[in-house]
C-alpha cells in the first residue's frame, strides 16, 4: 500500500507510455490519482475508465485541493502553468525517474536500457517471467500484446521489477537495477548528452548500478567490474546467434551457451528483434529458468504495437506500423521489412520526431528514408520543443536521395493513401502519428 503521505498523487503529463503505467501502480497501491495532458488520446480514456481524473486544460484551478505528491514528465514545458503552481504551493514534486527509482528499491529489478530496442526487451523478459510462473511486475514503454498493457502487477511483495529504463535526461541513473540490459547505444539525445562520448558514460555509470550482472550487446564499449555477459553473433559472446532467418514475418535461430545450443522460434522478424530476444534470453537464465522453457515463451511472444507491428496483410495489401523515430531504428526496421517482403514496393509515411533530432541527423535520415521505394514526410512533431529555423519535413525532404517523394500534411494522409493503394505501406515516427494507424488500418483492410 502506498503511505499515508502519498495517497492523493497528480500526474503531469498523464497520458505519456510511461507515466500511464505509474499512474496505474499508484492507483494499485491503494492512491487517489489525477492528472492533466494536453490532449484525449487512448490511453488517457483508458485511465479515466479505470476511475482518474483526468483533464486537458492547462488551468491551476482544476488541479485538485489536497494532493500529496505530483509527478512530471521531462516532456512538460517548464513554462505550464500548472506546474509553476504546484511548486509555489509547496507540494512535493518530482519526475518519473525519480518515482520508478524508489519503486525499484523495494523490488529485484531487471532494467532494460538501449536507444534502441527496450521497449521490445522489456516486454520480452517481462513475458518470459510470466509465461513461466513467476510473480513479475513490469513497466513497459508500449503495450505489450501479450498483456493489452503498458504495465504488468503483480500483488506479491516478492515479485521481480522489470523497468524499461530511460536514458533521456539521465533518467535511467535513478534506478536500482539487480540486472541491467543495455542492447544498443547510438547517438542521441544530443541536446542532453552533446555527443555520443558523453552518452557512452551515462550507459556506463547505468551499467555499475548493477548488483549482479550486465548484459550487454557486444561491441558497444561497456566494461564495468568484470559484471559483463556479452550477447551477439561473434564466437566470444556468451550468448551466441547463430544459424539466423527472417522470413514473412517471423525468425528462427539459435542461442549457444557455453556449448549448448537452444533452437529458438521467434514471431517477429528482423536482427535487431533476435538480438532483443537473446538479451531477454540472457536475463531469464539469471534468474534460473531453463533454456527451454525461455524458448517455449518466446514463440508465443505476441509483440508490442506499434513495434513492427503488423496490422494487415491479407495477400493483396500490407500494413506495418513501428515506433521507429531514429536513423539506425529506421534502418533496422526497413532492412527487416525487406527481407520478410522481398517482392513487395514500401511505400514509407515518416513523421519525423523534434527539431533538434531531425538538424542533428539531417543527413542520417536521408539516407535511411530513401531504403523505402516511396516516401511521405510528415510535418515535424515539435512535443516539448519550438520550431527551429531551416529544420523543416520540406528541408529534410530535399536531402533524401529518392525520386518518388513528397510532403503531406497530417491530416490529408489518409485522402492521399487511399488515392495510392499502395502494396505495402509502413508508417513510422513517435509523435501523433499513432492517431492515424486505426484509421489506415480500416481503410486498408477494406481495399
Amino acid at each position: 500500500m502506498i503511505s499515508k503521505e502519498r495517497r492523493r498523487v497528480y500526474f503531469l503529463g498523464i497520458g505519456g507510455i510511461g507515466m500511464s503505467a505509474l499512474a496505474r501502480y499508484y492507483q494499485s497501491r491503494g492512491a487517489e490519482v489525477s492528472g492533466y495532458d494536453l490532449t484525449s488520446s487512448f490511453l488517457t480514456r483508458q485511465l479515466e475508465n479505470e476511475g482518474m481524473a483526468i483533464h486537458y486544460e492547462d488551468n491551476p484551478t482544476l488541479i485538485p485541493a489536497h494532493i500529496d505528491l505530483a509527478i512530471y514528465t521531462p516532456a512538460i514545458p517548464n513554462d505550464l502553468n500548472e506546474l509553476n503552481v504546484i511548486r509555489q504551493r509547496g507540494i512535493t514534486l518530482i519526475k518519473r525517474s525519480e518515482a520508478l527509482g524508489e519503486i525499484s528499491k523495494e523490488h529485484f529489478t531487471i532494467a532494460v536500457a538501449g536507444t534502441h530496442g527496450k521497449t521490445t526487451t522489456t516486454a520480452m523478459v517481462a513475458h518470459i517471467l510470466h509465461d513461466n510462473g513467476i510473480e513479475t511486475t513490469a513497466f513497459i514503454g508500449g503495450i505489450a500484446k501479450n498483456f493489452m498493457s503498458n504495465f504488468r502487477l503483480s500483488p506479491s511483495k516478492d515479485s521481480i521489477l522489470v523497468v524499461e529504463a530511460d536514458e533521456y535526461d539521465r533518467s535511467f541513473l535513478r534506478l536500482q537495477p539487480d540486472i541491467a540490459i543495455i542492447n544498443s547505444i547510438d547517438a542521441d539525445h544530443l541536446d542532453i548528452y552533446g555527443d555520443k562520448e558523453h552518452l557512452t558514460v551515462s550507459f556506463n555509470d547505468f551499467a555499475a548500478l548493477a548488483t549482479q550482472n550486465v548484459i550487454v550487446k557486444q561491441g558497444l564499449g561497456i566494461r564495468k567490474a568484470g559484471k559483463e555477459m556479452f550477447f551477439g553473433t561473434d564466437a566470444t559472446c556468451d550468448f551466441r546467434i547463430d544459424g539466423f532467418l527472417s522470413k514473412g514475418g517471423s525468425s528462427t535461430f539459435d542461442i549457444i551457451e557455453n556449448g549448448e545450443k537452444t533452437p529458438v522460434v521467434l514471431p517477429l522478424a528482423g536482427l535487431h528483434n533476435i538480438m532483443n530476444a537473446t538479451a531477454a534470453f540472457a536475463a531469464a537464465r539469471q534468474i534460473g529458468i531453463s533454456a527451454g522453457d525461455i524458448a517455449r515463451a518466446l514463440q508465443g511472444f505476441k509483440g508490442v504495437l506499434r513495434r513492427f507491428d503488423i496490422r494487415v496483410n491479407n495477400g493483396k495489401h500490407c500494413y506495418i506500423d513501428d515506433y521507429a523515430h531514429h536513423p539506425e531504428e529506421i534502418k533496422s526496421c526497413l532492412s527487416a521489412i525487406r527481407n520478410a517482403f522481398p517482392d513487395k514496393r514500401i511505400t514509407l509515411v515518416f513523421q519525423p520526431h523534434l527539431f533538434t533530432r531531425t538538424r542533428d541527423f539531417m543527413e542520417d535520415f536521408a539516407n535511411s528514408l530513401a531504403m523505402a521505394d516511396e516516401l511521405i514526410l510528415l510535418d515535424i512533431y515539435p512535443a516539448r520543443e519550438k520550431p527551429i529555423e531551416g529544420i523543416t519535413s520540406e528541408v529534410l525532404l530535399e536531402r533524401v536521395p529518392m525520386k518518388d517523394k513528397q510532403v503531406c500534411k497530417k491530416e490529408d494522409l489518409l485522402q492521399l493513401v487511399e488515392s495510392k493503394r499502395p502494396t505495402l505501406l509502413v508508417t513510422m515516427g513517435a509523435g501523433n502519428i499513432d492517431r492515424l494507424v486505426e484509421p489506415l488500418e480500416k481503410q486498408i483492410a477494406a481495399w
